[in-house]
């Protein structure tokens, strides 16, 4: 049995349907918080409930007694720890959650993981994590600049998970995540908000000048790439990006054609905590994983709309943070 904590959310239940369709047993664990609205997590979490092999546990990792309790009945054989505060702003406003969830949440699962004998853990982690860099992102640079909580947050439990590795022998896959999209998103990520601001002819605002690039990754190609990342390797941190950065504005003009309409653009500043780009050099989920992407920057968006469309009735309720 694999236990993925954030069932309910965006990558996890893509995760956890992945596992499900190669014949894993999975347990789900989410505490369903309203950090956004908490209808998207329970659409997605019934798609989950309706396959054979799904169970749910409603728990949250910031409580050790909780976690304790849940490995004690649930005895899996492995972890992937997909639950977290995500997003990058909203974590210099509010860092003691951003820490709690992504770093004293993770302690509780490893030291849960050492004492019921689990020898496989799976972190999400984040490009964030990076900084400032130019040329595209490699495992080995220096990741000791954080600009935000929400990256020195995440740099603090990849630490974490190799103190567990090096004392107590678990096998750790760190991912770093780029700029996940696709259907049933976040709505506080871009292109959630960029396809509902343009569908329904709202103001669409960019945070700076809509050059800044970013390395956008379909959620189903890092669904797979998590999977492949249960394999043993050891200790190691592995990117997971799309391998096509584009800028805020090709996007934005990507789904005006997508939607068939213009969209009314306000520039605003840029804010301290974000970086003017992100690329993934992907090497070494193609080398240790067998991974690549497989879904194209345009085919991942019209995915995106096509949910959209789909969803509209209940998603136009969703408010946006």
């Amino acid at each position: 049995m694999i236990l993925v904590t954030g069932a309910a959310g965006f990558i996890g239940s893509q995760v956890a349907a992945r596992l499900l369709e190669q014949g894993e047993r999975v347990v789900g664990v989410d505490n369903l918080n309203a950090t956004y609205d908490v209808r998207l997590k329970e659409w997605r979490l019934a798609r989950l409930r309706a396959q054979p092999g799904f169970t749910f546990q409603r728990a949250d990792i910031t409580d050790r007694d909780a976690v304790a309790a849940l490995f004690a009945q649930e005895a899996p054989a492995a972890v992937v720890n997909l639950a977290a505060r995500a997003g990058v702003q909203p974590s210099v406003d509010d860092p003691w959650a951003y820490y709690a969830t992504n770093l004293t949440g993770t302690l509780n699962l490893l030291e849960a993981c050492r004492t019921h004998g689990v020898g496989k853990f799976v972190l999400s982690s984040t490009s964030s994590a990076y900084g400032v860099r130019e040329g595209a992102f490699r495992e080995d640079d220096p990741t000791d600049r954080p600009l935000s909580p929400y990256a020195a947050s995440k740099k603090a439990a990849e630490a974490l998970c190799y103190t567990y590795h090096h004392l107590h022998g678990l096998d750790v896959s760190v991912l770093r995540y780029f700029t996940v999209y696709g259907p049933a998103g976040r709505p506080d990520m871009s292109i959630f908000r960029f396809i509902r601001w343009i569908a329904e002819r709202e103001t669409l605002r960019v945070t700076g000048d809509g050059t800044q690039s970013r390395d956008f990754t379909f959620v189903e190609d890092v669904a797979r790439g998590t999977v492949a990342a249960l394999r043993p390797l050891g200790y190691e941190i592995i990117n997971l990006g799309g391998d096509e950065p584009e800028s805020i504005n090709g996007v934005i003009a990507t789904l005006e054609g997508l939607l068939e309409r213009p969209a009314q653009v306000e520039y605003v500043p840029s804010h301290p905590a974000d970086v003017p780009r992100t690329s993934a050099d992907i090497s070494k989920a193609r080398r240790l994983l067998d991974w690549e992407p497989r879904t194209s920057l345009a085919q991942g968006l019209a995915c995106a709309v096509d949910w959209y469309r789909e969803n509209r009735e209940w998603v136009l309720e969703v408010p946006l943070p």
